[in-house]
C-alpha cells in the first residue's frame, strides 16, 4: 500500500473518530450546543435537579449504590441471572459459547513451547518452558506496539509483520529454536473473532478494531497464515493451539492449582469462562465437532461473554441510564457497563456534572476538557480512592494535571469525589461478586446434581478434569484473576472477595457436597502474564492429549 494513500486511510480514521466523539458530546450535552439565549437544560430528569449540599448529594449516591448490596438481595439477583445463564447455555450464538478446550492440565505436563500473544494494540512473543510439577518459567519475552501502520497491513503482509517479531525473539535466545527438524509447537492467545473448526485451528473472519490483515484472508485457516509466514523465515514452527483471553487464563492458572475451573478478566472489559459439562450445553452450540468429539469430550471450557448479562436484574441508577442511553449500543453489555474499567470513570464524570450543576461542586464551574464524554480516567478515579491523606493534596494535584479549573478544587471538592469513587468502585466489586456467585451456583446445580453416581459413571464423566486429594470441600474452587481492574485497583480485589465469602456462606450447599466437614468458597486469584502462559499449556495439553490419543 502506497504512502500516499496509508495518509489518507489515517485522515479518514480520525475524521470519524471526530465525527463520533462530537455526536457523543451532543447527545451528553445538548445545551452546550443551543442557543444560548434560550433556557438551558439540564441533561438528567428536572425532577433530581434541586439545590442541595455535596454531603446530601453524596448520600442519596450512597443510597441508591448500595441498597441493592445486601446479601440477601445479591442472593437474589443471582438467582434471576443464573436463569439467563441457563438460556443462554442452550441457544444463543453470542454468549455461553463452547471452546474446543476440553481437557484441564494436570501440573505434570513439560516441554518448550512458543507462545504469542496478540491483541488490540501489542503483539508479544514469549518463549516458555514447563518444568512440571505445576512449575513454568518465561525464557523470554518481546513486545510489540502494533500501531496503525501495522494495522493497516492487508492479508499475508500482517502475519508476515508477526513471523519478523518471531525471528527476532528467537535469534535472542538461540540459533536452534525454531530451526530443527521437529516443529516447534507453538500456541496462540488470539485476541479478534475467529471460526474455530479445532483446538488448533480457525477461519480467518473480520477482526475490526481498524484492523485490515482479514482482507485477502478471509476464510483462510489462521494457524497455516501463520506457519506459512514463518517459513519464508525458515522458521519451522506449529500452531498446536489457539484460545481466547479468558480461556488462557483459566489454563495458566489451573497448571499450577488443580482447584482452578474459572477465569476471571476485568480490566476495560470483562468476561468469565468455566470448565462446564458438555451435556449441560444445547447440540447446536457446538457446530461442527470432529469425529467422535462427544465420546471423549465430558466437559469443555466455555467462553460464557459475562458482559452481556445481568439487564432487567441489576438495578440502574439515572446515571447508569444516561450512559446506556447515549451509548452507540445501549443495553447490549449490561453488566460490562456499571463493572469495568471502561465506564467507572464515566459514572464518576456523570455525578460530578450533576454535582458541579447542582451543589457548586468546583465552584460551580465545570473544566470544559470534563465535559467529553469518558474524559475522566477509571486510572483516576483509582487514584483519588487510594489517597488516604486528610488534605488528599496528591489527588488533587493529579487531578489538575488531567483537567484545567477555574477554581481550584478544594479539601471538600476532593473529599466529595473521593467517597463517590469509593461508592462507584464498591458497587462494581457487589455487582461482580453476584455474577459470579451466580456462575458457581449454576456449576454446583450441574455437577453435584445425581447423588446416585456410580463410581464408574464418575470416573466416565470425570474425563478431561484434574482430579485431586484436597481437604477442601468438593464446591470450593479458585477462579484465575486477570485485569488491570481487578489485579491493580486498589482494594478492589479484596472488596470483591468480601462479598463472595458472604455470599458462600449464605448459600446452602447442595446435597451431594452436603456431607463435606468444611464451607465451600470462592478464592478469586491472581493469574500473572496469563496470556503467554496459558497459550503455553494449551500446546502442552493439547499435545499430550494428541499423544494419547
Amino acid at each position: 500500500m502506497s504512502a500516499p494513500l496509508i495518509k489518507v486511510l489515517h485522515r479518514m480514521q480520525e475524521l470519524f473518530a471526530n465525527v463520533f466523539a462530537a455526536l457523543e458530546a451532543m447527545l451528553l450535552f445538548p445545551s452546550l450546543f443551543r442557543d444560548p439565549s434560550r433556557k438551558r437544560q439540564k441533561p438528567f430528569h428536572r425532577a433530581y435537579w434541586r439545590r442541595r449540599t455535596l454531603d446530601n448529594l453524596a448520600d442519596e449516591v450512597d443510597d441508591l449504590f448500595t441498597t441493592p448490596l445486601t446479601t440477601s438481595n445479591m442472593i437474589a439477583m443471582s438467582k434471576k441471572i443464573r436463569g439467563q445463564f441457563r438460556s443462554g447455555l442452550q441457544s444463543s450464538p453470542m454468549c455461553m459459547l463452547p471452546s474446543y478446550n476440553h481437557v484441564l492440565p494436570s501440573g505434570a505436563e513439560t516441554g518448550t513451547f512458543l507462545a504469542l500473544d496478540v491483541g488490540g494494540s501489542t503483539f508479544r512473543v514469549a518463549l516458555v518452558e514447563l518444568h512440571g510439577h505445576g512449575e513454568m518459567e518465561i525464557v523470554r519475552v518481546s513486545s510489540s506496539v502494533i500501531d496503525n501502520e501495522v494495522k493497516l497491513l492487508e492479508g499475508t503482509l500482517f502475519f508476515d509483520w508477526m513471523a519478523a517479531k518471531i525471528e527476532a525473539m528467537l535469534s535472542e535466545v538461540g540459533t536452534n529454536y525454531g530451526r530443527e527438524e521437529a516443529p516447534l509447537p507453538l500456541g496462540l492467545s488470539w485476541s479478534f473473532p475467529i471460526e474455530q473448526t479445532s483446538i488448533g485451528s480457525g477461519l480467518v473472519i473480520h477482526m475490526g478494531k481498524g484492523f485490515l490483515c482479514s482482507n485477502g484472508t478471509l476464510g483462510q485457516e489462521l494457524g497455516a497464515l501463520i506457519v506459512q509466514s514463518c517459513r519464508k523465515r525458515s522458521l519451522n514452527v506449529q500452531v498446536d493451539a489457539i484460545v481466547n483471553d479468558s480461556s488462557a487464563t483459566l489454563l495458566s492458572r489451573a497448571y499450577i492449582d488443580p482447584k482452578t475451573r474459572m477465569s476471571l478478566i476485568l480490566g476495560t472489559g470483562t468476561n468469565v469462562a468455566i470448565h462446564f459439562p458438555v451435556h449441560e450445553i444445547g447440540l447446536t452450540k457446538f457446530g461442527s465437532r470432529p469425529p467422535g468429539w462427544f465420546d471423549y469430550a465430558k466437559h469443555v471450557i466455555v467462553n460464557s461473554e459475562m458482559s452481556m448479562f445481568g439487564g432487567g436484574v441489576l438495578p440502574m441508577t439515572r446515571w447508569d441510564e444516561a450512559l446506556n442511553r447515549t451509548h452507540l449500543r445501549p443495553d447490549y453489555q449490561p453488566l460490562e457497563y456499571m463493572i469495568t474499567g471502561r465506564y467507572l470513570g464515566e459514572i464518576v464524570r456523570l455525578i460530578t456534572v450533576e454535582a458541579v450543576e447542582t451543589a457548586q461542586l468546583f465552584g460551580g464551574e465545570l473544566p470544559h476538557s470534563m465535559r467529553d464524554a469518558y474524559s475522566f480516567d477509571t486510572s483516576l478515579v483509582a487514584a483519588i480512592e487510594a489517597d488516604t491523606s486528610p488534605s488528599l493534596n496528591s489527588s488533587a494535584v493529579l487531578l489538575q494535571k488531567e483537567h484545567t479549573f477555574v477554581v481550584t478544587p478544594s479539601t471538600e471538592d476532593m473529599q466529595f469525589l473521593r467517597r463517590i469513587c469509593q461508592i462507584v468502585s464498591k458497587r462494581s466489586a457487589g455487582y461482580l461478586a453476584t455474577a459470579i456467585h451466580s456462575m458457581w451456583c449454576l456449576r454446583n446445580e450441574v455437577e453435584f446434581q445425581d447423588t446416585t453416581t456410580t463410581t464408574a459413571n464418575s470416573q466416565k464423566d470425570n474425563q478431561g478434569v484434574t482430579v485431586v486429594e484436597s481437604e477442601d470441600h468438593p464446591q470450593t474452587l479458585s477462579i484465575a484473576c486477570d485485569g488491570s481492574v481487578i489485579n491493580k485497583y486498589p482494594g478492589f480485589r479484596d472488596r470483591c472477595q468480601g462479598y463472595l465469602n458472604e455470599l458462600t456462606q449464605d448459600t446452602p450447599a447442595t446435597q451431594k457436597a452436603s456431607d463435606a466437614t468444611s464451607s465451600p468458597s470462592i478464592r478469586l486469584d491472581l493469574a500473572p502474564e496469563s496470556a503467554i502462559l496459558g497459550a503455553a499449556v494449551a500446546v502442552a495439553v493439547a499435545v499430550a492429549d494428541k499423544n494419547a490419543s
